[in-house]
Formats: structure tokens, C-alpha cells, sequence
């Protein structure tokens, strides 16, 4: 059975709060908040207690990078530290760890910021196309985008007419 994408436009968040409120107390069987995005020109911190926590996996990233920087920047040092084995040393360890720690520190920010700041750019969706939008969302009106399989395609809209939709589009999910 083939998926559908529906948008429905709402003139003011309480309208689309309630929509989501909805379709959590299972006002449309077989979807759930999971399957719903919301789009608005502002942010609305009270609607993450209705669609609920979704995971943000750039701390994981941040994390990976700064472990990275870390061990890079030891073997770095220490791998150009001990070429020069050769050279007199004065009584001075080949490694000196005290010095490798301050640039250690800064090769580990260095690979974490920038490992943030690239995960960002992936996960956020920046590269990716979205062909359900409307540019109604940047100047006053919220969206809510629901993936339903088509049978479910006029529960959802009966449930977007019972809250004041102002407009609804639909598109086929490949």
C-alpha cells in the first residue's frame, strides 16, 4: 500500500496544538505522533510535551570528535616527538607529557566543534529535499505533516476539517 504525505495549514498554533492532541489520544487509528512534523515560523516549546521527546543524536558526534581529537592529538605529538630520537635529549623524556596536554585540549575542542557543526549540517535535513512546503509557514500560519498510509488519507483530513484547517496538501511518498 502506497504512503501518503498530508499538510494541513492552520491559522494559529492552538488549532494545530489541538489537532496533535488529537492524534495523540488516537483520534486517527494507526497514526501517531511519530508520524508528525510540525512546521511554524516561531518555535512552540509546548508542543514537545505532546509529540513528545525526539531523539538528537549531535551529542554523539560531539562526543566521537572529541574522543577523536584526543587520541589524534597524542599520537600527533608524540609520533613527531619521537622521530627525533636521534637528537639529544639533555636529560629531558622524549614525550613530555605536560606540554601535550594543552594542545591535546585544543585538538580536542578543535575536532569537536567542528565534527558539531558538520553533523548539524546533516542531520538537520538542510541537504535534503522537501517538497511538502509552503510559504505560508515563514510569515504567520503552522503546518502539521502527517505520513499515513492512503487508506487513513480521509480520517486524517476529517480530523484536520474538525480544527479550522485552512488548507490541506497532499503528495504520494515514493
Amino acid at each position: 500500500m502506497s504512503k501518503k504525505r498530508m499538510m494541513g495549514l492552520f491559522s494559529d498554533f492552538d488549532e494545530a496544538h489541538d489537532a496533535i492532541a488529537d492524534i495523540r489520544r488516537n483520534g486517527v487509528p494507526g497514526v501517531t505522533v511519530d508520524n508528525v512534523t510540525m512546521r511554524s515560523p516561531i518555535e512552540h516549546p509546548e508542543v514537545e510535551e505532546i509529540l513528545g521527546e525526539r531523539p538528537v543524536h549531535i551529542q554523539k558526534f560531539t562526543l566521537f570528535g572529541a574522543v577523536f581529537g584526543v587520541t589524534f592529538g597524542f599520537l600527533f605529538l608524540a609520533g613527531a616527538q619521537a622521530t627525533f630520537l636521534v637528537q639529544p635529549q639533555g636529560g629531558k623524556p622524549v614525550i613530555p607529557l605536560p606540554s601535550n596536554f594543552v594542545l591535546m585540549y585544543e585538538m580536542l575542542i578543535f575536532f569537536a566543534v567542528w565534527l558539531t557543526f558538520f553533523s548539524f549540517l546533516f542531520l538537520s535535513g538542510l541537504f535534503k529535499k522537501h517538497t511538502m512546503y509552503s510559504e505560508k509557514v515563514s510569515l504567520d500560519q503552522v503546518a502539521i505533516i502527517v505520513e499515513v498510509d492512503e487508506s487513513l488519507s480521509e480520517s486524517v483530513s476529517a480530523l484536520y476539517q474538525r480544527h479550522k484547517v485552512l488548507e490541506i496538501r497532499e503528495e504520494v511518498v515514493q
